[in-house]
């Protein structure tokens, strides 16, 4: 069991100010979680292949391709702005 000092020390740590009611709470919290990493450490998982993920994850990317129907949305926008430099649109400066 972890101890009221020790629940301070970790308060301290984070700079948190804890009552001596919340000192209890956590004292009870973190041991059971400690107790749990200690079950945890038991099983034997000498048979079963490392993963980093669960499930079979694929990277879902798009085609890199020209979307002719945005250019002209773009296009038809910057013939609405006040003022524009090549393709883009010019804006006051904010930055001196």
């Amino acid at each position: 069991m972890i101890s009221k000092d020790e629940v301070k020390h970790i308060a301290k740590l984070a700079r948190l100010a804890l009552t001596e009611k919340e000192v209890e709470k956590f004292q009870k919290e973190l041991s059971s979680i400690l107790n749990y990493v200690e079950e945890l450490k038991e099983v034997n998982v000498s048979d079963i292949a490392a993963t980093s993920h669960p499930f079979e994850a694929k990277n879902v990317v798009r085609r890199d391709e020209e979307n002719k129907k945005q250019i002209t949305n773009n296009k038809k926008l910057l013939d609405l702005a006040p003022e524009k430099e090549k393709d883009y649109l010019k804006v006051k400066s904010i930055l001196r």
